[in-house]
């Protein structure tokens, strides 16, 4: 068999698949898929290790079936990840017509439970959101997801609308509250509030982003209240999203706070030093950067806030490394991230991480710079010099002088001893993430 007859039957292999596989799943996961044939072994090579999981979960099966078909069954298939073509998948994943043709508003479909990061601050959510889109008007609904700014609300919406668009017969509108109250007054001031209500109601999924910005706008809340009930009578699922609960919602109509309450409401919290450790991995895996484990660590534990600002500070990193050619390593990150890493840790001094940690324990600030080696003070200690680690830039044989002159041996064991701890330990995870918040504010 000559290549041109290879690339021919592949592509025939792709063209029957089209026809079984729902358009914008066939363009998001198949369509990006490189192949390339040596001997008698087929290599399809996907942009990242998301992308390959979520192609071997659900079309791994119907592909052997087909290369078996015209390949032969002593076919070898192999898959690899080749970073290079993430940003070749990007473009070619954008939505197809027939799927724009069930979307009222813009959704992003870089936005997928395949990358979605899950950890204990947001799987309640996460699973939430999967059980609507599996059964979508039928369970948890309404679901009002509320949590701070940049926790992944606004990718999980999409992540519902994007699963849903996959099965092609689902109208989805997706607004914010500031569009939708926008699209109101022109209604209302064209003399067209009734297209307006009809457009709303033949939808089989609404999505209001940040809807807590309703409050106070009394047409808004009328209107919005009516089409709400509308949908939900009729068993249309509905999505929102706030910065708060339903019932912290000043200026809003008690109707409404009840509503929004009656069906699932749930919260997403900052996510844990782990879970921010592996969406940076998760992020550089994506963008074909290498991220070093020190790097990750650093950043992780400086940035607490959001995934946003990690995020960007992801892509400050990658950007000064393309541009100027350097390798990432935690001297560049320093460097680079400055003023970031300066604005985390500016008020946080040695002298106080071991008076928090020695008050935490009740134990004597002596003692931790003590000789003594009592399990008692050995451990509160080893926490100590792990915050300092994290918390401070003082290099290890800095941190072990003020400890009251240990080698950095002792504190690079201690910092491996505690972090170690804490991943095969939540509740002490939990308590060491709790007094570095301390710590920062």
């Amino acid at each position: 068999m000559t290549e041109q007859q290879q690339r021919i039957d592949w592509q025939r292999i792709l063209e029957e698949l089209a026809e079984e596989v729902p358009s914008a799943r066939f363009d998001a996961w198949i369509r990006p898929v490189r192949s390339s044939v040596k001997g008698r072994t087929l290599t399809l090579s996907v942009p990242s290790r998301f992308f390959l999981d979520n192609l071997r979960d659900h079309h791994e099966k119907a592909i052997r079936k087909k290369v078996g078909q015209y390949f032969g069954d002593d076919v070898l298939i192999e898959f690899s990840v080749d970073p290079e073509l993430a940003v070749e998948s990007q473009v070619v994943a954008n939505p197809s017509e027939t799927r724009s043709g069930h979307v009222d508003g813009f959704i992003d479909h870089r936005f997928t439970f395949a990358n979605f990061v899950v950890g204990p601050s947001n799987e309640f959510c996460h699973a939430a959101c999967r059980a609507v889109a599996d059964n979508p008007g039928s369970i948890y609904n309404p679901l009002y997801i509320y949590g701070g700014v940049g926790l992944g609300k606004t990718h999980l919406i999409n992540a519902v609308a994007n699963e849903l668009l996959n099965q092609n017969h689902f109208k989805i509108a997706y607004r914010t509250s500031e569009r939708f109250t926008n699209e109101l007054i022109s209604a209302i001031r064209n003399g067209t509030t009734q297209q307006f209500r009809d457009r709303y109601r033949q939808v089989d999924v609404l999505i209001v982003d940040d809807v807590q910005f309703i409050a106070g706008k009394a047409s808004t809340q009328e209107e919005f209240f009516h089409t709400f009930n509308a949908l939900y009578e009729i068993q249309k699922q509905i999505i929102l999203t706030s910065d708060r609960p339903p019932r912290e919602m000043n200026h809003l109509q008690e109707r409404l706070k009840s509503r929004f309450g009656c069906g699932l409401v749930a919260d997403i919290q900052p996510p844990s030093l782990e879970t921010r450790q592996a969406i940076l991995n998760s992020k550089a895996e994506l963008a074909g950067i290498e991220l070093p484990d020190d790097v990750t660590s650093l950043l992780a534990s400086r940035i607490t806030s959001n995934v946003r600002e990690l995020e960007g500070a992801l892509t400050r990193l990658t950007a000064h490394a393309t541009l100027t050619g350097r390798i990432i390593d935690m001297e560049f990150a320093r460097r680079v991230l400055r003023d970031l890493l300066h604005e985390e840790v500016r008020a946080v001094s040695v002298e106080d991480i071991q008076k928090h940690v020695a008050n935490y324990y009740n134990i004597r600030l002596l003692d931790m710079r003590s000789q003594k080696r009592t399990r008692n003070v050995a451990f509160p200690r080893q926490v100590a010099m792990y915050c300092c680690k994290q918390l401070t830039s003082l290099s290890l044989p800095e941190i072990g002088e003020a400890f009251g002159g240990r080698d950095h041996t002792t504190v690079l064991y201690a910092v491996r001893k505690i972090d170690e701890m804490m991943k095969e330990n939540e509740s002490m995870e939990v308590e060491v993430e709790r007094m570095m918040q301390m710590l920062r504010n």
